[in-house]
């Protein structure tokens, strides 16, 4: 009877053992696969974010934003509805956007038509965990035709099939960056017309 109870406390600590382990490996696996979409994403900028407070009416661009569009920083307390706008939309309230985990695409606004649809294709073809945190619209200034933005991370890319743009978003959709995560992206303020 003593060996018999041995070996089921010998089995059960095996099997609590290697359920833990388990658990470790699955969790550095993650980690590593984690890095590795981001190390993998050509061109993608990491920037400081220092402020992140809620301010009343517009933001003031060269006092308040490094970048571009904005990937941070102060910002309006109401959060701009994610989806597709054909216009532009206020970058105070697009940021606090991205503080809730949502993407945000801007595109130079003389854009060829047909790259302009292609963009809202990729957007429409992801699943739609992932397009409800997406914000895409024109922007007056980028350096390049299409930036992608989340919270403290930018990639830029000439055209919206670049495969680095679909990484970006699958990597950064309420992603690790997220800085409240749970929280919406509709119930703000604007109308996208998708």
């Amino acid at each position: 009877e003593r060996r018999q109870k041995l070996l089921i406390y010998g089995v059960a600590g095996l099997v609590v053992v290697l359920i833990a382990a388990l658990v470790a490996y699955q969790m550095v696996q993650q980690g590593e696969e984690e890095d590795r979409l981001a190390a993998d994403i050509e061109g993608l900028q990491e920037l400081e974010i220092a402020d992140r407070e809620h301010v009343e009416g517009t933001v003031d661009y060269e006092a308040e934003y490094d970048t571009l569009p904005p990937a941070g920083g102060n910002h309006n307390a109401a959060w701009l509805n994610c989806g597709i706008y054909d216009t532009a939309v206020p970058s105070e309230n697009a940021v606090h956007a991205l503080e809730h985990g949502a993407v945000w695409i801007t595109y130079q606004p003389d854009l060829a038509e047909g790259q302009v649809d292609t963009l809202h294709d990729v957007v429409r073809d992801l699943d739609s965990s992932e397009s409800d945190y997406v914000i895409v619209s024109p922007f007056e200034g980028l350096g390049s035709p299409i930036v992608a933005s989340a919270w403290g991370l930018q990639v830029s890319v000439d055209d919206p099939s670049d495969e680095r743009l679909e990484q970006f978003l699958h990597q950064y959709v309420r992603g690790p960056q997220t800085i409240e995560p749970g929280a919406a992206c509709q119930g703000g303020v604007g109308s996208p017309i998708e």
